[in-house]
C-alpha cells in the first residue's frame, strides 16, 4: 500500500493487517473510504483484498456508503469488483432506492446500468421507482422498468 493509504487507515482507525477489521459503526475501511469518495483508497483496498460483502451496523454495504459519498469511480470500482448491487439494509432499503430517494440521479443510473432491480420493494412495499423524488429519477426508473 502507498504511504497515503497508510497514513489515512492510521489515522481512521485500520490497519493492513486487519483489512476488513469493522470499526465504528461496523465500518471497514472499505466502506468508509467509498463513503469519503476517496477513488484511489478504494482502489488499494479493493487490490489489497478488502472483503466487499461486509455490511455495517445499518445493514448497509460498501456500494450504499459509496451511493451517499457520489463518486462514480468508487461506485463503478465495487461494481466491477461483484459487489452485490440489490443488497437491502436493515431497513429494507436497497442502494437503489436510496440513491432514488435522496435525488442522486448519476447514481442511479449507474445502478440501473450494473442491472439494479427495480422491483424490490421494502418493508412499506414501495420500491425505488415509488421513492422517487426527481421526475428525471422517475423517467430513468420508469424506462428500465420496461
Amino acid at each position: 500500500m502507498n504511504e497515503k493509504t497508510l497514513q489515512w487507515m492510521a489515522r481512521n482507525g485500520y490497519t493492513p493487517e486487519e483489512l476488513n477489521f469493522q470499526g465504528s459503526y461496523g465500518n471497514t475501511a472499505l466502506m468508509k473510504a467509498a463513503r469519503e469518495g476517496d477513488a484511489g483508497i478504494v482502489a488499494e483496498l479493493l487490490a489489497e483484498g478488502a472483503d466487499i460483502s461486509l455490511k455495517n451496523v445499518d445493514g448497509n454495504t460498501a456500494l450504499w456508503l459509496a451511493c451517499f459519498g457520489e463518486n462514480p469511480d468508487v461506485v463503478a470500482m465495487l461494481i466491477d469488483a461483484g459487489i452485490e448491487i440489490d443488497t437491502p439494509n436493515v431497513n429494507g432499503v436497497t442502494s437503489l432506492m436510496y440513491a432514488a430517494s435522496s435525488g442522486k440521479e448519476s447514481m442511479v443510473r449507474m445502478l440501473l446500468d450494473a442491472g439494479a432491480d427495480t422491483t424490490v420493494k421494502n418493508p412499506d412495499d414501495f420500491t425505488a421507482l415509488e421513492l422517487a423524488v426527481t421526475p428525471k429519477i422517475l423517467k430513468m426508473l420508469r424506462n428500465s422498468a420496461r
